[in-house]
């Protein structure tokens, strides 16, 4: 492979890796600059190569994304060496035979690779919305906050860090990898997602607190000093979780992300943040980061119109670049800084 060759290859690899280890849809990839590079290479060295980067990575072969995306990805892959080679390249033929003598498990599984060499690698449902949840699944306002935090760690470094909606846990694992936390304190109110997130949580070599459904048997969480983050997973439903149990956590952070996907949870989130602001008012005012998709722009509108109304001064975080992660096209994202 010429030099020009190999330089236009570096950087279409990690284009491939990130989106196939994320599980992205096939649309979002680079196919066409792929095409354009066949067409000017007479070997096989880029398509074994992102064979390489892809579903026989490391990753990829210890937690497999679901074998129907494989499948069609490698499908694909075929089709465009296929439209510009005549000889069949066997490492393909023989990557799909494998895939098509498998059996589909019920979880498959999205990795996220982090600057520090690490990953995040997360099970998820097959099912984009389940058991009547959306917490399932990571969405793109996660991903979205957790590259804003792993560009400023300071923000969460030796504090204790509060998430609500956690859902299947993306952004706290990044936090928990990369920006040192003292405590991060995992929540959500749907049983199959904190099932599924203390998977993950362990999945991700961390270990676990025990459970702290009731968050005051669990009291001194400032007084705790470790290299690595106390993880902990609290069933929190936000209409009916009182004063006294938000005080327990004694949160110096609070976040969430894509929480905000319909009018009922905005107000829910609104109670809850009041009630998180009055119960600790006696210590210095944590900050909080909402970070979200906009869907629909009237519910945006919502939560910052009720923000105002309960009192609580609010800020827009300047956007970043989005370089680290894969996101879907046309996202448009936003975080808001909340000062309880």
């Amino acid at each position: 492979m010429a030099p020009e060759e190999s330089a236009e290859a570096a950087r279409l690899l990690p284009s491939f890796e990130r989106r196939f280890l994320a599980a992205r849809t096939l649309r979002s990839f680079p196919w066409k600059s792929l095409e354009e590079k066949l067409r000017d290479s007479s070997g096989p060295e880029l398509l074994l190569n992102i064979l390489r980067k892809t579903v026989k990575h490391p990753l990829c072969v210890k937690h497999p994304p679901s074998l129907k995306y494989a499948r069609c990805f490698l499908s694909e892959l075929i089709r465009k060496h296929e439209a510009v080679h005549t000889e069949p390249l066997d490492e393909l033929y023989e990557a799909l035979a494998e895939v098509l003598m498998a059996e589909e498990p019920t979880q498959s599984h999205r990795s996220y690779l982090l600057p520090s060499g690490d990953s995040v690698t997360l099970s998820e449902s097959t099912a984009i919305v389940s058991h009547g949840t959306t917490g399932l699944v990571t969405w793109d306002a996660a991903l979205y906050l957790a590259e804003w935090a792993i560009e400023n760690p300071a923000a969460f470094a030796h504090r204790i860090v509060l998430e609500l909606g956690s859902g299947a846990g993306l952004t706290g694992l990044a936090i928990c990898k990369t920006c040192c936390p003292s405590t991060y304190i995992f929540s959500d109110c749907h049983t199959c997602v904190l099932e599924q997130l203390r998977g993950n949580i362990l999945l991700n070599g961390l270990s676990l607190e025990p459970d702290t459904t009731d968050p005051a048997r669990h009291p001194g969480l400032n007084t705790y000093n470790s290299e690595s983050p106390r993880v902990m997973v609290a069933h929190l439903d936000w209409d009916v979780v009182t004063a006294p149990e938000l005080a327990a956590f004694q949160p110096d952070v609070i976040i969430a992300a894509d929480v905000l996907y319909c009018p009922e949870t905005v107000l829910s989130l609104i109670r809850v943040l009041q009630r998180l602001s009055a119960c600790l008012k006696k210590q210095q005012a944590p900050e909080a980061y909402i970070a979200f998709t906009i869907r629909n722009p009237e519910t945006c509108q919502l939560f910052t119109s009720e923000l105002g109304q309960a009192g609580i001064p609010w800020e827009a975080v300047p956007h970043h670049n989005q370089k680290l992660f894969p996101y879907e096209e046309h996202s448009d994202m936003k975080i808001l800084k909340l000062m309880l």
